[in-house]
């Protein structure tokens, strides 16, 4: 499976590993798409991927349920999607996304984290350039389901790669095309078992193992905030 998507999820879950940090972090997710596109999964195609997501992590209903209602307390109005971007050792690029309903404290905090471990904030648009925004979706093949004319079909709904392994398929596209991909998908019947926006970079690097463990206490103190969603970085 492609290197973007597995390698990321495989870190993420085997540094998150309690689902004490997890399910918050999903739950916000919920939140945040009930809040902006209504509470009908139907009819809003975030909160029904959100809940995709959930789910394919073994969430439970009843926190979902919860995540969804929350959308309407007074809490949730300042809520905000905010994205900060950093440097750490070794030449490793980061960027960072995030959910607070106290952007100042957010701040602070992953500021905070990076300069204690010998990185550094950038200013927010310095690493745009570095990163491509795509579109990354998995279903399991249905029996009799050929390849090449599934990529056919896709095409037109924004499809650029498509890989299978395993009997599970991923597909590639550029962000825009989120939602033209995964409803191309659902009315030709497949099930959509996860969906993400990734940012790819275009000149990813490697390190030593000695440099990654260095990399790996950066972003375990960064995924144990309670704000913090994402954490792309340029690494292989």
């Amino acid at each position: 499976m492609g290197r973007a998507f597995e390698y990321r999820k495989a870190s993420k879950l085997k540094r998150w590993g309690a689902m004490s940090k997890l399910f918050p972090k999903l739950g916000k997710i919920i939140t945040m798409a009930a809040k902006e596109g209504g509470i009908d999964p139907d009819s809003n195609s975030k909160l029904r991927t959100a809940i995709l997501n959930a789910k394919a992590e073994n969430m439970p209903k009843d926190n979902i349920e919860a995540a969804i209602k929350r959308a309407s307390a007074k809490d949730t109005a300042s809520m905000l999607e905010v994205n900060f971007e950093g440097k750490a050792p070794h030449g490793v690029l980061l960027f960072i996304e995030c959910m607070t309903d106290n952007n100042t404290r957010t701040v602070a905090n992953v500021k905070n984290i990076l300069t204690k471990q010998g990185g550094e904030m950038l200013t927010n648009g310095s690493l745009e350039f570095m990163f491509d925004r795509k579109a990354l979706i998995e279903f399991n093949l249905k029996e009799g389901m050929d390849l090449e004319e599934l990529e056919l079909e896709l095409i037109d709904a924004g499809l650029e790669e498509i890989e299978a392994e395993d009997g599970v398929c991923m597909v590639t596209a550029d962000y825009t095309s989120f939602g033209t991909l995964t409803t191309a998908l659902e009315e030709m019947g497949v099930e959509i078992t996860k969906a993400n926006l990734e940012r790819m970079a275009n000149t990813p690097i490697e390190i030593s193992e000695e440099a990654q463990a260095d990399i790996d206490k950066i972003l375990e103190r960064l995924e144990d905030d309670e704000d913090v969603q994402n954490i792309f970085t340029n690494l292989v």
